[in-house]
């Protein structure tokens, strides 16, 4: 449970920081997804989230 908080911890660290370095490009991406269609953020909401699965299981496996 610690390692799970601790990842999310990570993220929220990291988008933080991008939107504290770079806060126009944040808000233009913004822009950018809300004008996607709700089928094209679903498709890739489950590629990473595929994606982050494997890649755990091989850094864990």
């Amino acid at each position: 449970m610690s390692d799970l908080l601790s990842a999310l911890a990570l993220a929220v660290a990291i988008e933080g920081i991008a939107y504290a370095l770079f806060p126009n490009a944040m808000k233009r991406m913004m822009q950018t997804v809300l004008e996607q269609p709700s089928a094209n953020l679903r498709t890739a909401g489950l590629v990473a989230a595929s994606l982050a699965v494997f890649a755990l299981w091989l850094i864990r496996g």
